[in-house]
C-alpha cells in the first residue's frame, strides 16, 4: 500500500465526517446531552414548576413550563437527545398530555444507567433489565387505578371537569376552578355519539385582551375576531355560501388590450363589467343565500350590489378558519365564482357582530345539531398569560379525548410512581443475574417525580419521598405529595387523579428511548450538505 494512503473508515467515507465509538466517546456522551434535556424540563413538571423563556429562531418569545413547547421550540440537534424530543412528540401525539413525565423520566433511567455503566455493567443488560422492569411496572398500573374509575359519563360536565382538574392544574395552577367547568361545556357540546370519536380541532379558543379569566365564556360555534365588511351586523336563520376565493370581476390570466374610440363605448364597457357581476350576486341571493363568505377580498363593486341585496359580507383570510367555518354551518367552499348548488349552501342559526373587550367580533351561534364546533372566549391581561392558559385548556381538551376512549385515572402527586418504585424495586430483588441492579435502578428512577414535585414547591425532597414510602408501606397507596405542606395527603379527595392513559404512554415510550439510546455504541456522521458557513463575528450589514 502506498504511503500516505487511508484506509479503514477514512478509506471508506468522504473527507469531513466524524467517527465516535466505545463507551466514553459514545454513550456516556449521548446520555450525557439527554441528561442536559430532561434537566432543562424537569424543573416545569408540577403545578409549581418554574417557566423557561424561549426564544426561537425567528425570535418570537416563549414564556412558558408547557415541556412540549419548549422541546419544538429548542429545536435540538444533538442525534441522541433528539430520540427523546421524538418520544416526547409521539406522547403530544398519541395523549396530548404527559410530555414532561417522559423527558424527566427518561432523563432520570439514563443517569441511572451511567452510574451502572462505571461499575461495569455492559449497555444489553441494562437495557435487557429495563425492559423487563418497564414490563412489570405497566402491570402494576392496572393494579393502581382508583376504584369506580372506569365508568365515566362523558356527557356529565360535573364529572367530566373533575376529571380533567389535575391535567389543567399542573399547568396554570390556582384557575381550575374556572377553566375545568368552561372546557367540560365545549368538549361535552361537540361531543358525538362515540366519544372515541372525538375531534379536538372541534374546539376552538378565541383570546382577547382585557376583563379577567373569570369573564371567559363558551360559545355554541365560532368566534372570529373581525368585523362583518358591510352593513349588515346581524342575521338569523340564514343560509350561507362560501367562497375560498374573492368575490370580485374575474380577471383573464393573460393580458388584453380593448381599443375604446369614444364615450359611449367606455360608458357601455364599464355597464357590461357592472351587469355581469350583478348577475352573479343576484344568482346567490336567488339561490337562497343572505350571507357571503369569501377566503379573499371583496370588489368595491361587489360590495355595492351585496349591499343593494341586503346580504352580509365575511371575510376570512385563513383557510384552515374557512373550512372549520364550512364545518360548523355544513357548507361546501366553493373555488368558482357563480351561484352556489342547494348542498354547497350552509346554515347559520346567528351570526352577529358583538363588541367583546373593545374587539368587534363575529359570534356564528349554532344549535349543538347543526354545528359540530364551540368556542372557548379567553378573557386576560396579556398576552403571555393568555397564551400559558390556551396550552393548559388545550391539555383539558385532549384529556377529555383520552376520558373518551379510556376513562380510568391512577392517584395523582407522585403516589403512582412511588408505588411503581416500591414494588419494581421488590420484584428486582427476587431477579437473579446482573439485570436485577438494572431492575432495582429503574425503580430509583420513578422517584424523580414526587421528587421533583417537592423541590419546584420549596419542600424538603428528601423528608417527603420518605413519608410517601413510609405511608405506602402500610399500605396507603393513594398518598402524594402535597404541594403545600409537603405531608402525604390522598388528592384524589380534592378531584386531582392522573390519566391511566397518560401514564401507560410515558412508562412505554421513555423506557423504549431509553433502550435505544444505551444500545448505541457507534456515532458516524457524515460530511454536511451545502457550500462554506459564513463566517462568524462581528460584521457590518454593508
Amino acid at each position: 500500500m502506498a504511503m500516505g494512503t487511508p484506509y479503514g473508515l477514512q478509506a471508506m467515507l468522504k473527507e469531513g465526517h466524524k467517527f465516535f465509538s466505545g463507551l466514553d466517546e459514545a454513550v456516556l456522551k449521548n446520555i450525557d446531552a439527554c441528561k442536559g434535556l430532561a434537566q432543562i424540563t424537569r424543573t416545569s413538571l408540577g403545578p409549581n414548576g418554574m417557566n423557561k423563556m424561549v426564544i426561537n429562531h425567528l425570535e418570537k418569545l416563549f414564556v412558558t413550563s408547557d415541556a412540549s413547547t419548549i422541546v419544538n421550540e429548542l429545536e435540538v440537534q444533538h442525534p441522541a437527545a433528539k430520540l427523546l424530543v421524538f418520544a416526547a412528540k409521539a406522547q403530544e401525539q398519541e395523549i396530548g398530555d404527559g410530555t414532561n413525565l417522559v423527558l424527566t423520566l427518561g432523563g432520570e433511567l439514563l443517569n441511572n444507567a451511567e452510574g451502572l455503566l462505571r461499575e461495569g455493567l455492559v449497555t444489553v443488560e441494562i437495557a435487557d433489565g429495563y425492559q423487563k422492569a418497564a414490563a412489570k411496572a405497566l402491570e402494576l398500573l392496572d393494579e393502581l387505578v382508583v376504584p369506580g374509575s372506569k365508568d365515566l359519563d362523558v356527557r356529565d360536565k360535573k364529572e367530566v371537569a373533575r376529571r380533567i382538574r389535575g391535567s389543567i392544574s399542573s399547568k396554570i395552577n390556582g384557575y381550575e376552578d374556572v377553566l375545568c367547568p368552561l372546557v367540560a361545556e365545549a368538549c361535552v357540546e361537540v361531543c358525538p355519539k362515540n366519544p372515541v370519536n372525538f375531534n379536538v380541532d372541534n374546539v376552538r379558543v378565541v383570546k382577547i385582551q382585557g376583563g379577567s379569566l373569570p369573564d371567559s365564556s363558551v360559545v355554541s360555534g365560532m368566534v372570529l375576531k373581525r368585523d362583518t365588511e358591510g352593513t349588515v351586523k346581524s342575521i338569523e336563520n340564514a343560509k350561507v355560501a362560501v367562497y375560498s376565493q374573492g368575490v370580485d370581476t374575474a380577471s383573464t390570466d393573460t393580458k388584453g388590450t380593448v381599443l375604446i374610440k369614444n364615450a359611449t363605448e367606455l360608458e357601455n364597457y364599464a355597464k357590461g363589467e357592472e351587469s355581469k357581476l350583478e348577475e352573479y350576486i343576484k344568482s346567490i341571493y336567488d339561490a337562497g343565500a343572505r350571507v357571503i363568505v369569501s377566503g379573499g377580498a371583496f370588489g368595491e363593486m361587489a360590495m355595492h350590489f351585496i349591499e343593494k341585496y341586503n346580504m352580509m359580507a365575511i371575510r376570512i383570510p385563513s383557510k384552515f378558519e374557512l373550512l372549520r367555518f364550512c364545518r360548523a354551518t355544513n357548507s361546501t367552499s366553493r373555488s368558482t365564482m357563480g351561484a352556489p348548488s342547494a348542498d354547497e349552501l350552509g346554515f347559520a342559526k346567528s351570526l352577529t357582530v358583538k363588541e367583546i373587550g373593545g374587539t368587534n367580533c363575529i359570534v356564528l351561534q349554532q344549535d349543538a345539531s347543526l354545528g359540530s364546533i364551540s368556542t372557548i372566549v379567553l378573557r386576560g391581561s396579556t398576552d403571555g398569560f393568555l397564551d400559558d392558559v390556551e396550552r393548559a385548556i388545550n391539555d383539558g381538551i385532549n384529556t377529555y379525548k383520552a376520558l373518551g376512549r379510556d376513562s380510568r385515572t391512577l392517584p395523582a402527586g407522585g403516589a403512582t410512581e412511588i408505588e411503581i418504585a416500591r414494588r419494581v424495586a421488590e420484584f428486582g430483588r427476587k431477579q437473579t443475574g446482573l439485570e436485577q441492579y438494572a431492575i432495582i435502578k429503574y425503580a430509583e428512577a420513578f422517584e424523580v417525580v414526587p421528587r421533583t414535585l417537592a423541590e419546584n414547591s420549596g419542600l424538603n425532597a428528601t423528608n417527603a419521598v420518605s413519608a410517601l414510602y413510609t405511608a405506602h408501606a402500610n399500605g396507603q397507596t393513594n398518598m402524594g405529595v402535597s404541594i403545600e405542606s409537603g405531608e402525604p395527603q390522598d388528592l384524589s379527595e380534592e378531584g386531582i387523579m392522573d390519566l391511566y392513559g397518560t401514564k401507560w404512554w410515558a412508562i412505554k415510550l421513555a423506557t423504549e428511548a431509553v433502550c435505544t439510546v444505551l444500545k448505541v455504541d457507534q456515532i458516524i456522521m457524515a460530511k454536511q450538505a451545502g457550500g462554506p458557513k459564513p463566517r462568524s463575528g462581528q460584521m457590518d450589514d454593508d
